[in-house]
């Protein structure tokens, strides 16, 4: 072409470099083509109009879907949208791979896509060669997709924003991976340094605390919301003069800052640092937009995971109490365990009460439910108890005010429509004497470990959990505390949890009292571990999603010599004992009785006279409830030394009558209890009271060696 003559028209030039021009209107599901584009494409060589489905019948499946993905992707970045396509033909062969490079532009009233581009013929690169390493091939591209998998997978699993980091730190993009990546957030006018990897401790103060109108690439990207792409240091210096000097010396040679965007909102931005020049192609910004959407998603969850917890360390803090001062000869422990779901709080509790006679009290509960509407009724039932106990209460007064306090609270008028329940257990504690009297709403009974170790379920009267029942009576059981024994008080979720029933469960957590020798802390760090894991005072972590429900555990220890649970007190003499009311109106409670008595016994050698003390207690139980209108008190000791012990069973009752033997005929039902305790027991005997009787019997372990 000789200088002067005028400039040949567009399409000649394009049909001299073999280059197509094509429009797409999505609003009109058309696809127009010039000769060469038609060409390109498998068809005759002539201008046509082609339907969607018609040009995407001569394209292939996966490239059609990257088409889709890099033009929304060009529009959201305002870049031209460039991607290689193997065009098919009818028999599905790929004739030839051409390169589409458009402008996309969007309609925001039709809400559709207009765009204008040309089509060129490219060569593929020979596999192994610089060129075929990085060209966008079907292996790559599953490299891709298996790579984005692998991100959201892990992503999605990170609990924290330091795991995000971290996950983030590691990602090994293919084809190129940053040497140095940074996350920034934003307060209030200002971006901050969430999080930094491939630089050293320190490096990030000049960007951290900077303005949001700074000449900065992250600061430009939470302004606008679009990412900003640096192949070069010159393409940095040139759009950014005024913050080069800070990234200069970091000698990388391309960055991409991308922003972090959730529900519209952008939170902060990434920035992705490479060591080598990186061209930015419209499919390596499509993984690094992907990336970044993943992240901004994990950041936010993980976000909102960490004020959660937050919020329900505060609450724990708030509601649940602290044992106050030291009570002489007692030592107290105490360990709470929210659930895993929602905020991880829950409706337990517990609380030691200070009472004005000079004693003290134990409570804990379980309000319905594991949300933060359990957790504040359980706050002002906690509140309630602690008001009804200092006013110098009885146990049974205590629970009956506070069952109609929640009766009201839950079911009155202005109650909402959520009602809700809650079980108790009180317990008034002379820390002299020992006694306790207990009150139980619902809940699980106590239990006691005794100086040598046994543990006994402590069966108790018990009334309907709170809030049910305004009228609801609580009666009370009075315990005896020896020198040496451990009180254990604890919800269903420490008997329940790891699929358990309540019989399973509390036959693993009697194992745990029975086998422990160390200290009451000890101890209840123990009980909480076997169930889920380590734990402290009150857990939270990784541990605390393992679990069913809500767990409480509350440990009393009445001081002894060499108990462990705290100072010396009083000698521990070698006796075990277990004390139980019968009344007439609970027939139920002389199997109560009999399991209590089985308890004491665990370690008795003699299978055969633990057989035969249950007997006898069971008939001297039963003689006193039908021929007598009194109730009966079983008291049961175990005495002595291993091989030379003696146990002595009493029951004591107000009745006058008197037992004698009688000769019951062969259809009998009744009237041979003292035939039998004359044939079984080593020694027994009737003692009348000031007002009543006790009968008793004794068996002696030598004894029961020798029969064997």
């Amino acid at each position: 072409m000789r200088t002067g003559e005028p400039l040949p028209a567009v399409g000649d030039v394009l049909t001299a470099l073999a280059t197509g021009l094509w429009h797409w209107d999505t609003a009109t599901e058309l696809v127009t083509v010039d000769a060469e584009a038609a060409r390109l494409l498998g068809l005759p060589a002539q201008r046509t109009t082609l339907t969607e489905a018609q040009a995407r019948a001569r394209l292939h499946p996966v490239d059609w879907n990257e088409i889709t993905s890099v033009v929304g992707l060009a529009v959201a970045e305002d870049t031209l949208a460039e991607v290689r396509i193997r065009i098919m033909d009818e028999r599905g062969r790929v004739i030839r791979t051409v390169r589409s490079r458009s402008k996309p532009s969007y309609d925001t009233e039709k809400k559709s896509f207009q765009l204008i581009g040309t089509l060129q013929e490219v060569t593929e690169p020979v596999p192994g060669t610089p060129a075929g390493r990085t060209a966008v091939t079907g292996d790559w591209r599953r490299s891709r997709e298996a790579f984005l998998l692998d991100a959201g997978r892990a992503l999605a699993e990170a609990r924290s924003t330091a795991e995000v980091l971290r996950v983030a730190a590691g990602l090994s993009m293919p084809g190129f991976s940053p040497d140095g990546l940074a996350v920034f957030g934003v307060e209030g006018d200002r971006l901050t340094i969430i999080g930094h990897h491939g630089q050293q401790p320190g490096d990030e103060s000049p960007f951290s605390h900077m303005s949001l109108e700074t000449d900065y690439p992250a600061a430009e990207v939470v302004r606008t919301g679009r990412a900003v792409y640096l192949s070069s240091p010159e393409a940095y210096r040139t759009r950014y003069p005024v913050t080069w000097p800070l990234a200069q010396r970091f000698e990388r040679q391309s960055w991409a800052f991308l922003p972090l965007t959730v529900a519209g909102r952008t939170m902060g931005a990434w920035m992705a640092g490479f060591a080598y020049p990186v061209a930015f192609t419209p499919d390596e910004r499509s993984v690094l937009t992907t990336v970044a959407r993943m992240l901004a998603q994990a950041l936010s969850r993980a976000g909102l995971a960490e004020s959660e917890r937050e919020l329900t360390d505060g609450l724990q803090r708030s509601m649940l109490p602290t044992l106050g001062p030291e009570i002489p000869g007692m030592t107290v422990a105490a360990r709470y365990v929210p659930t895993g779901g929602g905020l991880q709080v829950g409706g337990d509790w517990y609380d030691m009460i200070p009472l004005p006679n000079g004693r003290f009290a134990l409570a804990i509960g379980d309000v319905q439910g594991h949300d933060v509407r359990a957790a504040g009724l359980m706050g002002q039932l906690r509140i309630a108890l602690r008001a009804y106990a200092a006013e110098g209460h009885r146990p049974d007064a205590v629970l009956s005010r506070a069952s109609r306090f929640l009766n009201g609270m839950t079911y009155g008028v202005d109650a909402p429509s959520d009602t809700r329940f809650a079980t108790c257990l009180y317990v008034e504690c002379d820390p002299v004497t020992g006694v306790l009297e207990v009150a139980r709403a619902g809940h699980p009974d106590p239990a006691t470990r005794k100086a040598d170790g046994t543990v006994l379920a402590r069966s108790t009267a018990g009334g309907l959990p709170l809030g049910i029942d305004p009228d609801a009576d609580y009666p009370t059981t009075r315990i005896v505390l020896e020198p040496g024994e451990t009180l254990m008080l604890c919800t269903d979720g420490l008997i329940e949890t790891g699929g358990h029933d309540f019989e399973t469960g509390w036959k693993r957590i009697r194992t745990i009292l029975e086998s422990h020798d160390g200290g009451l802390e000890e101890l209840a760090d123990a009980l909480v571990q076997a169930v889920h894991g380590p734990s402290s005072h009150h857990t939270t972590g990784p541990f605390a999603d393992r679990r069913e429900d809500d767990i409480a555990v509350l440990l009393l220890c009445r001081q002894s010599e060499g108990c462990g649970c705290g100072d010396t007190a009083v000698a521990a003499p070698p006796v075990r004992r277990t004390m139980l009311s019968v009344a007439q109106a609970e027939p139920e409670r002389v199997g109560v009785a009999r399991r209590q008595l089985r308890e004491l016994l665990h370690d008795w050698p003699s299978a055969d006279q633990v057989d035969s003390a249950v007997l006898l207690l069971s008939e001297m139980l039963t003689n006193v409830l039908v021929h007598t209108d009194a109730d009966a008190l079983l008291l049961a000791e175990v005495r002595g030394e291993a091989g030379d012990r003696r146990m002595r069973i009493e029951v004591t009752d107000t009745s006058d009558d008197l037992p004698h033997k009688r000769r019951p005929g062969e259809l009998a039902s009744s009237g041979r209890g003292l035939m039998l305790i004359e044939l079984l027991a080593d020694l027994w005997g009737v003692d009348p009271q000031g007002e009543g009787k006790s009968i008793w019997f004794e068996l002696y372990e030598s004894s029961g060696e020798a029969g064997e």
